[in-house]
């Protein structure tokens, strides 16, 4: 067996037989996806109707046609509204196999509607990369247990590639001087000028006055992160997965503590694909009588 057909097996688990809890598990973090996809277009598309500015920085089919003809007439409002509508058939597997793959195109268009008007954030990827997951599996892999060991195993791949790339986009970009505490100064300061101009007062808590307060603390902490960035491939391995994720949430809660940089959809969906949670639900399931058990 070649080094990708094990990690493969470690992903997809192809040998493994599939349980009620790896089900009920599945079709949460289904649910999930489609909870913050939902909440993602309506957020955009409010956005966009308020806003209606130009377009600043072409993004992904926006560089192919003008996106600014979408920005009135409540268009990003219908297209969130037939995003909403695909949605529910899409999650009671009603309709084409082909419609996720709708519903991926009109999020990336909301997306781009909004993005490229400026200030394009990180925190919504994760859930993109997901729907993009669904809409592969239910075309190329449509069984009942083809499905959910796709989906799964393509979204703990991409989220390790993601995070080692962000490793190796840094270094590139930067070098290894990346991790100099006075870089930290710096992003502290401009968060707090973020803040100040929003709230009126900014005050730094304890992890902000210790980096600032010492070089050493500060490049420590960006090393510390860059680092647990380095492992996140460990995630493709079934026995180190929860201490990957582990460490991986506490550098979200790191970024949070220093920059004031919330990753909120990041680490829920950590914390769901993370973890191994069918085993506790199958140990519920078997708490369940067997007629009802057969209906999950």
């Amino acid at each position: 067996m070649t080094w990708y057909e094990k990690i493969g097996h470690q992903l997809f688990e192809p040998d493994r037989e599939q349980t009620p809890g790896e089900i009920i598990v599945f079709r949460l973090f289904e649910l999930f996806v489609l909870g913050y996809t939902i909440y993602y277009v309506w957020k955009w598309g409010f956005y966009t109707e308020l806003r209606n500015i130009e377009v600043v920085l072409p993004l992904g089919i926006a560089n192919y046609f003008d996106v600014s003809l979408l920005f009135s007439n409540n268009l990003t409002l219908i297209n969130a509204g037939v995003i909403t509508a695909l949605i529910i058939p899409a999650y009671m597997r009603r309709g084409p196999k082909w419609i996720y793959m709708v519903i991926l195109i009109l999020f990336h268009l909301q997306y781009v509607i909004r993005f490229s008007q400026g200030e394009i954030p990180h925190s919504q990827n994760l859930i993109g990369m997901s729907v993009f997951a669904f809409a592969i599996g239910t075309i190329f892999f449509p069984g009942k247990k083809e499905l959910p060991r796709f989906v799964m195993g393509a979204v703990i791949f991409f989220i390790g590639l993601g995070y080692t790339s962000a490793f190796f986009a840094k270094l590139i970009g930067t070098g290894i001087n990346w991790a100099d505490g006075r870089h930290l100064w710096l992003w502290i300061s401009e968060k707090g000028i973020d803040i100040l101009s929003r709230d009126g007062a900014y005050s730094p808590n304890l992890l902000q006055q210790l980096a600032l307060g010492s070089t050493a603390a500060a490049t420590m902490i960006l090393l510390i992160g860059w680092l647990t960035e380095l492992i996140g491939f460990t995630m493709w391995w079934n026995r180190i997965r929860p201490y990957t994720t582990t460490l991986l949430i506490g550098m979200h809660f790191g970024i949070t503590l220093t920059m004031n940089i919330r990753f909120d959809a990041f680490v829920l969906q950590l914390i769901i694909v993370g973890y191994p949670w069918y085993m506790i639900a199958d140990h519920l399931v078997e708490q369940v009588p067997k007629p009802l058990q057969l209906r999950i």
